[in-house]
């Protein structure tokens, strides 16, 4: 199974100015470094909570299709645009929007075969499988607002505390910080 990026966020759940808002910052001297922060607390949040924060696209490969319903990763899924497979003689098809089903309202996004209907054979290859899907909570404003919170604070502690290697006081130290993602994060079996 393999998970690659297709189409990058292109917005933040965090703009510049909020992060410099909340770093106490008047000049645009540090643009670029507090860019590069909102960059890294929204990937260190993805990767805590298990969670596509704002839309951005994916493309999931199998070596086969799963005798069951296939969950995709980086909830909460928006859409799923193409499922497609190599079959017995190595050509890529096209699966049929009809042949299957999605559930994007769970927890977890699904797909399944459509009622009466199984997946087709496929043949055997690493990438023989391959769902490309949009996931995320939508725009910046539809991240929910203790994730935003979760990300100024380490925005913040990493900006004050850029100069020094372990510091000691940073904001995944302090006990309620990590909290704020709790309710979002996503359990892997």
């Amino acid at each position: 199974m393999g998970l690659t990026l297709i189409t990058a966020p292109t917005a933040e759940p965090v703009s510049l100015a909020e992060a410099k808002l909340h770093c106490k910052v008047d000049g645009a001297d540090d643009d670029a470094l507090i860019t590069a922060l909102i960059i890294a607390a929204r990937r260190m949040a993805e990767q805590q909570t298990g969670r596509a924060l704002v839309t951005q696209t994916w493309k999931l490969t199998f070596a086969a299709f799963p005798a069951a319903a296939i969950a995709l990763p980086l909830p909460p899924l928006q859409s799923v645009a193409s499922i497609k497979y190599y079959d017995a003689v190595g050509v890529l098809q096209t699966l049929d929007a009809s042949a299957y089903t999605v559930h994007a309202s769970g927890l977890v996004g699904l797909v399944v075969a459509a009622y009466g209907t199984s997946w087709p054979a496929a043949r055997a290859t690493l990438d023989a499988v391959e769902i490309t899907f949009t996931a995320g909570f939508g725009n910046a404003a539809a991240v929910p607002q203790e994730i935003k919170q979760w990300m100024l604070l380490q925005i913040g502690t990493w900006y004050a505390s850029r100069e020094s290697a372990g510091a000691g006081n940073a904001a995944s130290e302090v006990p309620f910080v990590g909290a704020l993602l709790d309710p979002y994060r996503i359990l892997r079996f």
